[in-house]
């Protein structure tokens, strides 16, 4: 259902009420004088607004999202103009705070009860227009400004919402749609889930409304410019793309929906509880129980309005339905216009021949008459309950209805609140509705009553949508029922205001969430029992939950709402717990035919609401004009807008925060990270900071030799090894071929083994689950100690244990000469984590150091000229590397893709008496041969 929530204020900032405010592209002008077509054309560009930043961040913890919207609005017109500002939230979503800056005043948003008269308080307006997430359900925020001219304007939106588990999986969608390529777009998601990441992954954009947009050329995997930091419990998701990627998404700036969907570890039957300064929260999702048998009846509205692709695509999807029930179901199918026409006078259990003749019924209705709503549904309930009654059922069945509409009541009944009540008391709380609304012209209230009062749920499909899928979708995730009758008890005397404790049914891929407080803070343990009926028994489950004392140090908060009010800010468990229990009573309510209950169900909504400064039906948000200067409220607002679940984060974690191994962006391959290289054909130079000197040496090696680049098996647990590819020398050089690295394999085998293959196209990380990673695209990924950060067509960094990080520069040539090839090189970055007994090409080095010997050195004395000849000359030298005498010459040469010319001492004759042996004996078997042809104690002191 779409919500429109107009700003008109009192002040000069309103341009009219909701109805009446111009659109983003309203550049309508007053009769007068005839403008010449050109300057009309440059005044309309001239005048539309510029969005310069839109900024979403959401901050996700123990499946309570909080999320903050930030956009930026420049008036380049030279007269004053009306700047709107809108977002589509999900529907399940409560608005916590709204601010305006409107050039240097500040209008700050202050929940309140409604009143009659609006005032200048945020307008309500439901409208039955359904927008394009179909079933997942959003609404929409609007809010309209008159901005002086050449001034700017920015919007800040907080929301929080509990996200609900379905098919498996939870969902967390952020509205990408600011109407306008932006030159900062930044969608950033933080997730912490104290149980484990079970799964995570970013779903190509979805929108549905315009064909065609909201996807770019790639739209099987995340967006373009998506990157992706994840550990065991934390994931940062980044969204950042640059306009020309925005571009070739949709040039009309409505890009669509990002999606983040993952799921959770789950070890014991009886849920995860969690508590946090006397609120707990428990989360029910059994799992590897046989499924109970269903006796459902599939009850299709076939009155002429359904005619044409709507009866079509419900058909397809019946008939993919039917396929689907279980051998123990049993179901009919009711076709209703204003006559009630019945498939079988009693439900059939599930065999080849009656799910054949089932789909042979479905395709044969056809759109006629009105819409006996009423005489459907009575005749359905009929059917369930005579066939509970007559048969000896051994296993517990759950009965249910599923129950598709476009319309509304026409024929026979037609009073909504009857044909709820004469639902009610037919189906005497036995009976679940699952109910389908199509189109605008549904009574969809009449739907979500019907199904809030018969243990069911509620879909809206838009008529543009496909209504097949959705159908398919919603079955999906009631198609298999695990638990029937489940109640979840706690010590009274422990546990005060517990949200519902009751449940009907619990179906496969599905949560049950219960909230509540602790009546002593400083108890140790929880008990919990949990009854419910499964197939052929009773299930019952007791346990004694440790929960100790879990608290949250000072200045820790939960909210995304400045502070300043004077209020301790609550937590997060806190603010769920307000959340879900809000959101029951809202459905009693909505329920409730009572007017004195619904009296009282609404004061405790409204109380709640007000305490914790949610938007609700019950009440409004007024915008106050606040003396906050504007460059603090800014700060507080800002990109950072959501510091307060962050700091709930840090506390929960144990640590801040802040740019580490864990959550660093793709590296830049202009920043220097070390000399202590292979690049090139194959070019190594070898650092020694102690002594400033710089050693450079070549390797000639034939293609398809594999170097040990790294050799520390037995300590660390890291081996490099490199393979080469060979081209034909440029013409008139003095070598006959060249030789590159094509690929970089790393073995890690501490704490877990893992493999890491390299190459300039794709990256492949074997740790027990397969990934293989695009160069182009960037991309973070980590685990078990493990992080692999690739940043597209550029470099990829891999970080060990936060000790050791090596970086592989990507050369792509886009029209390669003969002699040239797609290659890799190689840059140890931090070698802190390597043992003293490392090995090979490189890592021989990196714990030793080298100095000039004495004759050379008296030799420079005894000179005018520096020890470091001019580039050009080439005298020889004897440098001491790990006691080794080695004749060395100057040289210069480029690192770091060309950008860094250094000088260094070279190394002739394949490094000869540099290295400990020959070449040959750095020559790997096969790309991840940790073997060595070197003892540990090979390395020697100066």
């Amino acid at each position: 259902m779409l919500l429109l929530l107009g700003l008109c204020l009192g002040l000069p900032l309103c341009a009219g009420s909701l109805g009446e405010a111009r659109s983003w592209g309203d550049t309508s002008e007053p009769v007068g004088v005839r403008v010449p077509r050109q300057l009309r054309l440059l005044q309309r560009l001239k005048a539309k607004p510029l969005m310069t930043e839109f900024s979403v961040k959401s901050t996700i913890i123990s499946r309570y999202a909080f999320t903050t919207v930030s956009c930026r609005m420049l008036n380049r017109a030279s007269e004053d103009q009306e700047i709107v500002f809108q977002m589509q939230i999900p529907a399940a979503a409560f608005i916590t705070n709204f601010t305006m800056l409107v050039g240097d005043k500040v209008y700050q948003g202050e929940i309140t009860e409604k009143a009659k008269k609006n005032g200048d308080k945020v307008k309500e307006k439901r409208n039955k227009t359904t927008e394009d997430n179909g079933e997942k359900g959003t609404e929409t925020f609007r809010a309209s400004v008159v901005i002086p001219s050449k001034d700017k304007a920015v919007f800040l939106l907080s929301y929080e919402e509990l996200l609900q588990r379905r098919l498996g999986k939870y969902e967390h969608i952020i509205s990408v749609r600011p109407q306008q390529l932006v030159g900062r777009l930044t969608v950033e998601v933080n997730v912490l889930e104290r149980s484990g990441l079970a799964s995570l992954e970013v779903l190509p954009l979805h929108n549905s409304r315009q064909k065609g947009s909201g996807r770019g050329e790639d739209d099987s995997g995340p967006p373009p410019s998506t990157v992706v930091n994840q550990n065991e419990t934390f994931a940062q998701v980044i969204f950042k793309p640059t306009v020309v990627q925005q571009a070739k998404i949709a040039q009309n700036g409505i890009l669509g929906d990002f999606i983040l969907r993952y799921d959770v570890n789950r070890d014991k039957s009886i849920g995860d509880i969690q508590v946090l300064n006397g609120y707990f929260v428990h989360y029910f999702a059994p799992k590897d129980l046989p499924p109970l048998p269903k006796n459902v009846v599939f009850v299709l509205d076939s009155s002429a309005s359904m005619v044409g692709t709507k009866l079509r695509q419900t058909k397809d999807a019946l008939f993919t339905i039917l396929h689907d029930l279980r051998p123990q179901d049993h179901f009919n199918v009711i076709g209703f216009s204003n006559r009630i026409k019945v498939w079988k006078d009693h439900l059939v259990s599930v065999t080849p021949d009656s799910v054949r003749d089932g789909k042979v019924y479905i395709h044969h209705m056809s759109p006629t008459g009105g819409t006996d709503i009423n005489g459907a549904l009575q005749r359905a309930i009929r059917l369930l309950n005579n066939y509970v009654a007559h048969n000896d059922i051994e296993d517990r069945s759950v009965s249910l209805i599923i129950f598709l509409t476009d319309g509304k009541p026409t024929v026979g009944e037609t009073n909504t609140l009857k044909i709820l009540n004469n639902t009610k008391e037919a189906t005497r709380g036995q009976i679940c509705i699952f109910t389908i609304g199509i189109g605008d012209d549904v009574d969809f209230k009449l739907l979500e009553k019907l199904s809030l009062e018969n243990c069911g749920l509620t879909r809206r499909v838009h008529d543009e949508d496909d209504a097949g899928s959705q159908l398919i979708g919603f079955y999906d995730e009631i198609r298999t029922p695990l638990l029937s009758d489940i109640r979840i008890d706690y010590p009274p005397s422990l546990v005060e205001h517990a949200t519902r404790t009751l449940f009907p049914n619990y179906f496969n891929g599905s949560e049950i969430i219960i909230a509540g407080k602790l009546v002593d803070r400083k108890m140790d343990q929880l008990h919990v029992e949990v009854t419910a009926s499964n197939s052929k028994k009773f299930v019952i489950l007791k346990t004694d939950v440790p929960v100790g004392p879990h608290k949250v140090g000072n200045g820790v908060t939960g909210s995304s709402r400045p502070k300043g009010d004077g209020k301790e800010d609550p937590n997060h468990l806190e603010r769920l717990w307000s959340h879900l229990t809000t959101k029951e009573l809202l459905s009693s309510w909505l329920q409730s035919d009572d007017e004195r209950e619904k009296e009282q169900l609404r004061q405790k909504a409204l109380a709640l609401a007000m305490n914790y400064s949610f938007l609700i039906p019950f009440t409004s948000l007024k915008l106050k004009k606040s003396a906050q200067p504007t460059e603090k409220l800014e700060d507080t607002h800002g990109m950072s807008a959501a510091i307060g679940p962050e700091t709930v984060m840090q506390s929960l974690r144990g640590a801040p925060l802040q740019p580490g191994p864990a959550l660093k962006e793709p590296h830049n391959p202009r920043i220097k990270i070390s000399k202590t290289s292979v690049d090139g054909d194959p070019h190594f130079v070898v650092d020694f900071p102690l002594s400033q000197l710089t050693v450079c040496f070549n390797i000639d090696g034939e293609p398809g030799d594999i170097l040990r680049l790294v050799s520390d098996h037995m300590d660390s647990g890291v081996t490099v090894n490199g393979e080469l590819i060979g081209a034909p020398a440029p013409p008139n050089g003095h070598k006959k071929q060249r030789t590159y690295f094509r690929t970089i394999t790393i073995l890690v085998n501490k704490p877990e083994r893992s493999y890491l293959e390299i190459t300039p196209s794709r990256v492949i990380l074997d740790g027990g689950d397969r990934l293989v990673l695009p160069c182009n695209q960037s991309v973070v990924v980590g685990s078990r100690g493990l992080e692999v950060s690739v940043s597209a067509n550029a470099n990829v960094t891999v970080t060990i244990q936060g000790t050791i990080a090596f970086v592989i520069l990507i050369h792509l040539y886009k029209k390669p000469a003969p002699y040239q090839r797609d290659h890799l090189g190689f840059y140890i970055s931090n070698s802190k984590g390597l043992s003293g007994n490392c090995h090979g090409l490189l890592g021989q080095f990196l714990n030793q150091d080298a100095r000039v010997a004495e004759e050379s050195a008296r030799l420079s004395k005894n000179l005018t000229s520096p020890l470091f000849p001019k580039a050009g000359e080439r005298p020889e030298t004897i440098l001491k590397v790990k006691g080794h005498q080695v004749p060395v010459v100057w040289k210069q040469r480029k690192i770091y893709n060309g950008e860094e010319q250094i000088d260094c001492w070279f190394a002739r004759n394949n490094a000869d008496k540099l290295i400990d042996g020959k070449y040959k004996d750095y020559l790997a078997a096969h790309p991840f041969d940790s073997e060595t042809a070197f003892g540990l104690g090979t390395s020697r002191a100066l």
